[in-house]
């Protein structure tokens, strides 16, 4: 592979990677204002209609979010 292509191809991962984090903090703000335990209930109530799979990330960022809020 030459370098020319070697370069473009970091700098495209590069981009999928900031593009991801992105997302990824837009989702962990979004799920940050779900903070009363009904909220939460629901949430979990939406959640459990789905795979674990299909959760996983989401369910990662609450659990990170709870670990937060008990150290507050």
């Amino acid at each position: 592979m030459q370098l020319a292509a070697k370069f473009r191809d970091a700098r495209t991962n590069l981009s999928h990677l900031r593009t991801m984090r992105r997302a990824h903090q837009q989702l962990s703000a979004e799920l940050a204002t779900f903070t009363s335990s009904s909220d939460r209930a629901d949430l979990e109530e939406i959640l459990d209609r789905h795979s674990f799979e299909e959760t996983r990330e989401i369910r990662e960022i609450l659990s990170r979010q709870d670990v937060e809020r008990q150290r507050a």
